[in-house]
């Protein structure tokens, strides 16, 4: 491991299995350092599945896949730039940041912890996540939320068409516009929505906004780092879910699959 001009840091070459004296960063904790330019993406990973420092600093990324796969410890992981496919897939307790943006299937069946992307995200963003939560401060393409059964999604910005489309549980916060078929074939997750909607998903309707859902959406929002109040007020949203007229086959709902 050869150190960086930095003194608060420590870089994972191309092949390193080990870290034997991890840099301290200025808050006390280790801090590793991985440069993609010099090292792997399995060389990352394998760090990432056996880690021997708290924080990883992840540089030069260059869109590469599968950035941050599969780790199962409460770690503190930047990655510096644009991630590929599947960036901090099967997230376990891990807090993720990608400074850039991320191709499809971000946090995809995410179990616990936190994801933050600080651009946009491709489709299929926290597709079949089961817990924690994905923060996209940009705006997400098609089929954000696609068979949530559990995660929390906020969107900054613009959801495209599909999102949601057979949502189980958890609930997609965009605060913006949504595209066509939002919430097709939803199942139990809530959906709030700040801008306008495109043409409903079939089964998906609007709900009436109480109390206690209003609660709910200002929480979320803080957990993402927006003030629910002005232009972000939980009045502002509103809420959708599902007429339950799908959920079990009948002939006289043939027309509607």
């Amino acid at each position: 491991m050869a150190p960086l001009s930095d003194p608060a840091t420590a870089t994972l070459a191309a092949g390193t299995p080990a870290v034997p004296h991890p840099a301290t960063a200025a808050d006390g904790e280790r801090l590793v350092t991985v440069d993609l330019a010099t090292s792997s993406v399995r060389a990352l990973n394998a760090e990432l599945h056996a880690p021997r420092a708290a924080r990883y600093e992840v540089r030069h990324p260059r869109g590469a896949h599968a950035l941050a796969v599969g780790v199962h410890a409460p770690l503190v992981i930047d990655i510096r730039g644009h991630a590929g496919y599947y960036c901090a897939g099967m997230n376990d307790g891990a807090t993720i940041t990608v400074h850039g943006n991320v191709g499809t299937g971000v946090a995809e069946n995410m179990m616990s912890g936190l994801v933050r992307v600080r651009g946009d995200a491709s489709q299929s963003a926290g597709a079949t996540g089961r817990g924690g939560l994905l923060v996209i401060e940009g705006s997400a393409s098609m089929r954000c939320g696609i068979s949530m059964k559990g995660i929390d999604i906020v969107v900054g910005g613009d959801v495209g068409p599909m999102s949601a489309f057979m949502a189980q549980a958890g609930r997609l916060v965009v605060c913006g516009d949504a595209g066509d078929g939002l919430g097709d074939s939803i199942y139990e997750t809530r959906i709030y929505l700040r801008g306008r909607a495109g043409a409903l998903g079939a089964d998906c309707v609007e709900k009436p906004m109480r109390d206690e859902h209003r609660a709910e959406l200002a929480d979320l929002l803080r957990a993402a780092g927006i003030d629910p109040v002005g232009e972000y007020d939980p009045a502002r949203f509103r809420r959708y879910g599902s007429a339950r007229q799908l959920y079990h086959f009948a002939a006289h709902n043939s027309s509607a699959y």
